[in-house]
């Protein structure tokens, strides 16, 4: 039988990364953190990272730039950042979403980097 532990992360509890993120619960394979009310700013220059992201944004408005496209992301949608493409973000409403990234982020200190903090890639 596999690892049978239940984790709960309370966000309020939740340890904060370098760029606002908050930690939330994670596996082997995957792990969850939560941009909160994010001013807008604008976009960084992009990034590539070695591991895919899926987001579903809660409220405000942000611009995935991604592989020369532009999405705009309102609330109630998903998206996925591949592994390896170039992307940043644009915020241009107070941004609030949730994350989550395969193979986890925060391994090998990979986690300072992507997400809508300030627009940083």
């Amino acid at each position: 039988m596999g690892d049978t532990s239940v984790k709960k992360v309370e966000s309020r509890h939740s340890p904060k990364g370098e760029m606002g993120q908050k930690y939330l619960a994670s596996g082997v394979r995957v792990a969850m953190r939560l941009w909160e009310d994010e001013p807008p700013a604008e976009a960084k220059p992009a990034s590539t990272r070695d591991y895919e992201t899926v987001g579903f944004v809660l409220k405000g408005r942000a611009e995935l730039h991604l592989e020369g496209q532009t999405i705009l992301l309102n609330p109630g949608d998903s998206w996925l950042v591949p592994r390896g493409a170039s992307h940043t973000y644009k915020i241009l409403e107070t941004f609030s979403a949730v994350e989550a990234t395969s193979p986890v982020s925060s391994a090998h200190g990979r986690d300072e980097h992507e997400a809508p903090k300030g627009a940083k890639a």
